[in-house]
C-alpha cells in the first residue's frame, strides 16, 4: 500500500539497495542504514531520494516505520535488530519482502547450485532482456550486459540467483525457498557453507525442499551428470528434465567444440555459441538455454542473446596487462570451482605459463575440510601461491586450514605459501616473464592485489 514505511537495516547490499529503490518507485516511504556507506551504492540510493544513516543505531529506525527489513549480514547484537525486537516491530527478511512485493504471481526462474549460478542466472536474464521480455533480476554478481546486480520491473519474468545460504538470523531456511519458482535450475550440488551445514546430506535436503515447491505446471532442470542432483530430483513432485553430456539426459549437450575465445555446442537439436571458453561455461550456457526455451523464447532469440553475452565481472576478467603479463581476476573459492577455472584458463591461454594466486577467504575454505582437495586442484597451475587466511581467529584452530601445508602438498613442488599481499606482489614482479598469466582467485578484495600487481609489473617494465 502506498505510503507504507519500510526501513532497511543493511541497505547498501546489492539486493537490499535494488529492492529499496524499486519500492520507493512504487510509492513506499524508504529509509535505511548501513555501516559500509560508499559509492556506487550510496550514490545510487541518494540519487533516488533515499536517505542513508551511516552506522547502526537504535535511533535510526523512524518512529513511524511499519516494517524493518533486516539484511542477511545482520546478527543479534546489532543495535537496530535489538531495537526492532524490543519495540515489537514487524520485521522481515529481504527474501520475504521480495516474495510479497515482486515475486507473487510472476514467472520466477530460480538458478541454484554450488557452482555457476551467478553466470547462469546472468546469461538467462540477458536472454530474456535481449529478446524484449524486460525481466526483473537479482544476481549476486555484476553482469556486464545488465549493468547492475539487481533490478525489478513490471514484467512477468524474474530471474533470481537462488542461494542455499540461510535467510536471516531469525530464519535459517535457504533463501531460495522464498522465491516461488516456476522453473528451478540446479547446476550441481557439493558440500559448501561449512559454517551453517554439517554435511552434504543437509545441503541436499535444502535442494529437495526447493524442488518440493516447484508447481506441477513448472519444471526443474537438473544436471543429469551429477549424482547428487539426481538423488535430490528423485521423487520430486514437479516435472524434471536432466541436462548434461550423458546419454540418459533428456536435453543432451552434443557436438561441443572449444576455442580460446568461445565454445560451440548443440542442445535440443539447435546449435549455439557462447563467447566463453571451458566445459563449465558450456554447462552453464546449456542450463540457461534450457530455461529460456522453457520460458517461451525461440531458438533464434536464444542464439542471438547468447552470442552477445558479455560475461560477469570477476569471472575470468582480465584486469590489465603490464610487461607482457596478464592479470586475471576470478571469484573461484571452492576446490571444484578452482579446478574448473584453471582448466578454462588453460584452454584460453594454452601457450602461457600460469600463476594461480589463491586467497582462502570463504567460510568453507578457511576450514581444513578441503585441505587435500585445494592442494590437488592448485596442482593444475605452473606456479601456485596460497596466502594467509583472513581473520583466522574466526575458525577454531583444530578446524582451521593450514596454508603452508597446502603449499607443501601441491604436486611437483609448484606450491608456495606467501602470507601477505606484499610478499606475493614482490614474488610475481621478480619472477613473472612476458607471456605469463597471473590469475587471482578470491571471493573478496584481497587487499587490492590486482592493482598492486599491475603497478609492480609496470614499474619493472619502465625501469628496464
Amino acid at each position: 500500500m502506498a505510503g507504507k514505511h519500510y526501513h532497511f537495516t543493511g541497505i547498501c547490499g546489492t539486493a537490499m539497495g535494488a529492492v529499496a529503490v524499486a519500492m520507493k518507485q512504487r510509492g513506499f516511504t524508504i529509509t535505511g542504514s548501513d555501516e559500509k556507506v560508499y559509492p556506487p551504492m550510496s550514490d545510487f540510493l541518494r540519487g533516488e531520494g533515499i536517505g542513508i544513516a551511516e552506522g547502526y543505531r537504535a535511533e535510526n529506525i523512524p518512529q513511524d516505520a511499519d516494517t524493518i527489513v533486516i539484511g542477511n549480514a545482520i546478527s543479534r547484537g546489532n543495535d537496530e535488530a535489538e531495537a526492532a525486537l524490543d519495540r515489537r516491530l514487524l520485521y522481515q527478511s529481504l527474501p520475504e519482502v521480495m516474495k510479497e512485493q515482486f515475486l507473487r504471481g510472476k514467472r520466477n526462474f530460480v538458478v541454484s547450485g554450488t557452482h555457476g549460478k551467478t553466470t547462469t542466472a546472468s546469461m538467462l536474464a540477458w536472454l530474456f532482456r535481449s529478446a524484449g521480455r524486460n525481466p526483473g533480476w537479482m544476481i549476486g554478481g555484476l553482469p556486464r550486459n545488465l549493468g547492475r546486480g539487481a533490478n525489478f520491473t513490471d514484467s512477468d519474468f524474474n530471474v533470481l540467483e537462488g542461494d542455499e545460504y540461510d535467510t536471516a538470523f531469525f530464519d535459517k531456511r535457504s533463501k531460495f525457498l522464498h522465491y516461488l519458482p516456476e522453473v528451478a535450475v540446479v547446476n550441481n550440488i557439493e558440500f559448501d557453507h561449512a559454517d551453517i551445514y554439517d554435511n552434504l546430506d543437509e545441503i541436499k535436503l535444502s535442494f529437495r525442499r526447493l524442488l518440493n515447491i516447484v508447481p506441477r505446471s513448472g519444471r526443474a532442470l537438473v544436471n543429469g551428470d551429477d549424482p547428487n542432483c539426481l538423488d535430490v530430483a528423485a521423487g520430486a513432485p514437479c516435472p524434471v528434465e536432466r541436462v548434461g553430456f550423458g546419454e540418459d539426459n533428456e536435453l543432451r549437450i552434443e557436438a561441443v567444440h572449444y576455442e580460446p575465445d568461445g565454445s560451440h555446442f548443440r542442445l535440443a537439436g539447435e546449435e549455439f555459441t557462447v563467447p566463453m571458453p571451458g566445459e563449465f561455461n558450456v554447462r552453464n550456457a546449456a542450463m540457461a538455454v534450457a530455461a529460456a526455451l522453457a520460458g517461451g523464447l525461440s531458438a533464434e532469440e536464444v542464439r542471438a542473446g547468447l552470442a552477445s553475452f558479455e560475461g560477469v565481472a570477476r569471472r575470468q576478467e582480465v584486469r590489465g596487462e603490464a610487461g607482457g603479463v596478464k592479470v586475471v581476476d576470478d571469484f573461484a573459492h571452492h576446490p571444484t570451482a578452482i579446478r574448473l577455472a584453471i582448466s578454462a584458463l588453460r584452454q584460453q591461454y594454452p601457450d602461457s605459463r600460469l600463476w594461480v594466486i589463491f586467497e582462502p577467504r570463504s567460510n568453507t575454505t578457511k576450514r581444513k575440510v578441503f585441505q587435500d582437495e585445494i592442494a590437488d586442484c592448485l596442482g593444475g597451475a605452473d606456479i601456485a601461491v596460497i596466502s594467509a587466511l583472513p581473520d583466522p581467529e574466526k575458525v577454531p584452530l583444530e578446524d582451521r586450514l593450514d596454508p603452508a601445508r597446502v603449499a607443501e602438498s601441491v604436486a611437483g613442488g609448484r606450491g608456495r605459501h606467501l602470507a601477505e599481499v606484499a610478499e606475493i606482489v614482490a614474488a610475481v614482479a621478480a619472477e613473472a616473464r612476458e607471456g605469463d598469466v597471473v590469475a587471482v582467485l578470491s571471493n573478496g578484495g584481497f587487499g587490492g592485489i590486482h592493482r598492486l600487481l599491475l603497478e609492480a609489473l609496470e614499474s619493472r617494465r619502465t625501469a628496464v
